[in-house]
């Protein structure tokens, strides 16, 4: 890996280069890790000590390997150039703008595009873009952080990609995490090339605002042209994230059909009301004693998943832990470091996953998961808790978790 930049090796290509040998990552991304690791809105200590190992690599992978990059194989662009930016912006006009139903002023609209894109192109751009630089996009193996999915890298600014990071959708990154995670990228950019801080500052938003287009315009495209409903239920994080951007943004440009728009966006009965459209599917999850018997499934469907946790090592065994529920620390921390429980859960999650994203794709409305062990106390409700989470946080799903035995 030439310039020590995490990414997969290769270790061989085919005499005709339409094939090549790679190596393997495993299967955690960042966002894995944060489903699993996170509890509603919070960002916990573990997530943000993830997201600074990324933020150490970025500079690195833009200034460092972005000198010994042959930038005319980039494709379909060699740089995040004026073409780039257009196709993003009208990307979002004609895909969200006019499908979602929001009126404009064309050619206002037009004239404000080319002031923004303009204005984008007077920062230093000599530098790698990566792209889509997200959390699914960012792997987690042996306790480092690996990059894939590169492919439309080309030259670009540095705030490009750091935007994309901190404003990625479904990653819902709290307000105060994502500025703690900006001034700690850019004391690892000074370590590596000199930055002024308020230069920096200066062309950040707008490279937001760009990023954050686009991605509406992915969500239209792929939710109202090619039907793709759970698309559609990821506009109101992207809403969220307009709404914060927008409150404190001070672009020294003027681009006012453009802000009328997108200040109206996150008003928009309408686009709230398509994020949460459709046939949801709800997963009910439940935590039981096989001592009682096998949940009854009140949908009707008579299907799902019941998973036997009777293999695992039982805390209920101990003393210490005979009062307290898979939902205590003391439980969850003998679970995660004395047990098998999480190899039990990869395993888990790789059948409910096809099954969600298949349900997901047919409309079907309802699915069960229910989760068994002697007393229903510990490693059940731990498991119910796990995968929740870890839906909840992944698919555009309804979930209705309940601890039968504890309740």
């Amino acid at each position: 890996m030439k310039n020590t930049i995490p990414v997969p090796q290769i270790y061989a290509v085919g005499d005709s280069r339409t094939y090549y040998l790679i190596e393997d990552l495993g299967d955690t991304t960042l966002f894995d890790f944060l489903s699993k690791e996170r509890t509603g809105r919070d960002f916990s200590d573990r997530i943000v000590a993830q997201y600074r190992k990324v933020l150490v690599q970025l500079p690195r992978i833009q200034v460092l390997a972005g000198r010994d990059i042959d930038y005319s194989v980039c494709y379909p662009r060699a740089a995040f150039d004026k073409q780039s930016m257009m196709w993003d912006l009208n990307y979002f006009k004609y895909y969200f703008l006019k499908l979602a139903q929001i009126p404009f002023d064309e050619q206002a609209l037009e004239d404000d595009f080319q002031v923004l894109s303009d204005f984008l192109l007077t920062a230093d751009h000599s530098y790698f873009l990566f792209r889509d630089f997200q959390s699914r996009n960012i792997m987690l193996k042996n306790n480092r952080v690996y990059f894939i999915d590169y492919q439309g890298g080309r030259k670009g600014a540095l705030q490009y990609d750091l935007a994309s990071l901190l404003y990625d959708g479904k990653a819902d990154i709290p307000p105060p995490v994502r500025e703690e995670l900006y001034g700690f990228y850019l004391n690892e950019l000074q370590k590596i090339t000199p930055s002024d801080p308020t230069t920096f500052r200066k062309y950040f938003d707008g490279f937001v605002l760009i990023r954050i287009m686009q991605a509406m315009g992915a969500y239209g495209f792929r939710g109202f042209y090619e039907k793709k409903e759970h698309f559609l239920k990821s506009i109101p994080y992207a809403l969220r994230n307009l709404e914060y951007l927008l409150s404190g943004m001070d672009l020294p440009v003027q681009i006012p059909e453009l802000k009328n728009i997108l200040k109206k966006l996150p008003e928009s009965s309408v686009l709230h009301q398509i994020g949460a459209s459709g046939k949801d599917l709800t997963v009910r999850i439940t935590s039981f004693s096989y001592k009682k018997g096998i949940p009854a499934d009140p949908s009707g469907n008579g299907g799902g998943f019941v998973f036997d946790c009777r293999a695992i090592h039982n805390p209920g065994r101990y003393k210490e832990f005979k009062n307290l529920t898979g939902q205590d620390k003391e439980v969850i921390t003998f679970l995660e470091t004395k047990t098998e429980m999480a190899e039990f859960l990869d395993s888990v999650k790789k059948l409910i996953t096809q099954a969600v994203e298949k349900y997901l794709e047919r409309d079907f409305t309802h699915l069960s998961v229910s989760f068994g062990c002697t007393g229903g106390q510990h490693r059940s409700v731990y498991a119910a808790e796990k995968v929740s989470e870890y839906l909840r946080n992944t698919y555009p799903v309804d979930i209705i978790l309940s601890h039968r035995e504890q309740e």
